[in-house]
C-alpha cells in the first residue's frame, strides 16, 4: 500500500524539485537585472549623489533615495503577484482528496523575502556610491 501511495506522489514530487531549481534560478537572474539597474541608475545620478554628499548627506539618506524606488517596484509586483499566486495554488489543490487552506501569512512572507533580497541586491550598489568620494563625480563639472 506504501508502495502504490509512493508512486502516486512520486510525480508531484519531482515536479516539485523542479519548480524548486527553476525558481531559484530565476530568482538568480532576476537579482543580476537588479543589480545591473541599480548600478545604471546610480552611474546616471552621480552628480546628484556627489551634490548631495558634499550638502551633507549621510550614507544611509542616499542609500534610501536609491533603494526606495526599487523597492516601490518590488513591492507593486508582489501586489499583482499575489492574486496570480493564490488563483493557481487553488487551483492545483483542487485535484488533491485532502486539501488545505492557503493562509495569508504565507503570501505576505513571500513579499517579505522578495523585499528583502532587493533590498539587499540594491543595498549593495547604493552604499558603493555612497561611499565615494564626491570630488571624483563633481570634477567634470
Amino acid at each position: 500500500m506504501d508502495e502504490s501511495f509512493g508512486q502516486l506522489y512520486e510525480a508531484e514530487q519531482r515536479q516539485g524539485r523542479l519548480f524548486t531549481i527553476f525558481s531559484g534560478i530565476a530568482i538568480f537572474i532576476a537579482c543580476l537585472g537588479l543589480f545591473g539597474l541599480a548600478a545604471f541608475a546610480t552611474a546616471q545620478r552621480v552628480r546628484e549623489i556627489g551634490i548631495r554628499k558634499v550638502l551633507g548627506a549621510s550614507v544611509g539618506n542616499i542609500v534610501t533615495l536609491i533603494s526606495k524606488d526599487f523597492l516601490w517596484l518590488v513591492l507593486i509586483a508582489a501586489v499583482i503577484a499575489v492574486p496570480v499566486a493564490w488563483y493557481a495554488m487553488n487551483n492545483w489543490l483542487a485535484d488533491f482528496a485532502y486539501r488545505i487552506n492557503l493562509p495569508w501569512w504565507m503570501f505576505a512572507l513571500a513579499g517579505f523575502i522578495a523585499l528583502l533580497v532587493a533590498l539587499g541586491t540594491v543595498s549593495f550598489q547604493a552604499i558603493r556610491a555612497a561611499i565615494t568620494n564626491p570630488v571624483e563625480s563633481l570634477r567634470s563639472e
